[in-house]
């Protein structure tokens, strides 16, 4: 084995996420790199450190007494090339080129953003509030937040949560319009579209890979994803938003769920980096930060503490 560091890497990286497909995409290689890499690790420590079938992988006994080693042999590892003080201070003075989308109590996330960079007072932070898929070399983004699927595996990936849509409406205006039976009842139903940035043309409502609507005769039709609960609460139409924008009207009685129980993906919230040769420290920094803040205020969020 020659790279043993790479091979715990990819090791505790699997033993977090238990799924093959995500650590490759955390770390920018194909599953089946990630499958070769702990196959060649387990026969070099002659013990199996998964127990894996088709629906599910899991530590063995052995993996379980392995992985807070190779824990403790990485960080010890990072800690012996952390630069000095005045080198990092050196490290964090520059631009970081940031896109992110619309996010769940925003406000509070760039200000803990905010609060943890003041102590870097050369960095420089580009923020750029866009769903465009931004090229990353045009517009020189240094790390973005997307939601949906990660499609790019030459990206580094951190998820930090995930969301879906619901089918929501006013108590009002289901008493005046009546309630749709079947979901192909919807295209006869005032429903309130969003523009896709990347198409121009009205967002698909996905529901799974089979059953998707689109707005053809929208009676609302907006750039703006945040406008469109308001245009729902108001009573003009049916939305699909996700679920951290109605869940709190959803609780009070406010909106009602429209066929709660037809599949929808879960969509992953992810941050990505380009993946480079050289990624300056302050890239680094804010991508390990903002991550941090992301994961728990997400989590709150799926504990209704919001």
């Amino acid at each position: 084995m020659q790279n043993r560091f790479e091979a715990l890497r990819v090791f505790c990286s699997l033993a977090e996420t238990l799924q093959f497909k995500e650590t490759a995409n955390r770390l920018a290689v194909s599953a089946p790199v990630v499958t070769r890499v702990i196959s060649e690790l387990e026969n070099y420590l002659g013990e199996a450190l998964f127990q894996r079938n088709t629906r599910q992988v899991k530590l063995t006994d052995f993996g379980r007494q392995f992985l807070p080693k190779a824990q403790k042999l990485l960080a010890d590892s990072e800690a012996l090339f952390v630069p000095s003080r005045s080198h990092l201070a050196d490290e964090m003075a520059g631009v970081v080129r940031l896109t992110i989308p619309d996010l769940p109590n925003e406000k509070a996330v760039l200000q803990a953003l905010g609060e943890r960079l003041k102590a870097y007072p050369d960095l420089v932070l580009d923020l750029r509030k866009d769903t465009v898929r931004l090229n990353v070399v045009e517009h020189q983004i240094d790390l973005g937040v997307r939601i949906g699927t990660v499609q790019d595996n030459r990206f580094i990936v951190k998820t930090v949560g995930s969301t879906r849509e619901k089918i929501v409406a006013t108590p009002d205006f289901l008493a005046q319009h009546g309630k749709p039976k079947r979901w192909q009842d919807l295209a006869d139903f005032p429903l309130i579209g969003c523009i896709d940035h990347n198409t121009g043309r009205a967002e698909n409502w996905y529901f799974n890979t089979d059953i998707q609507i689109t707005p053809s005769r929208p009676i609302a039709l907006t750039n703006d994803y945040q406008s469109v609960l308001p245009l729902v609460q108001a009573g003009l139409g049916i939305g699909f938003l996700l679920d951290w924008q109605c869940e709190p009207y959803l609780q009070t009685g406010d909106l009602i769920e429209l066929f709660p129980k037809l599949s929808r993906p879960n969509w992953q919230i992810y941050l990505y980096r380009p993946q480079r040769t050289v990624t300056p420290v302050r890239v680094k920094v804010v991508f390990d930060v903002l991550a941090e803040i992301l994961s728990a205020r997400l989590q709150k969020i799926t504990k209704s503490e919001l």
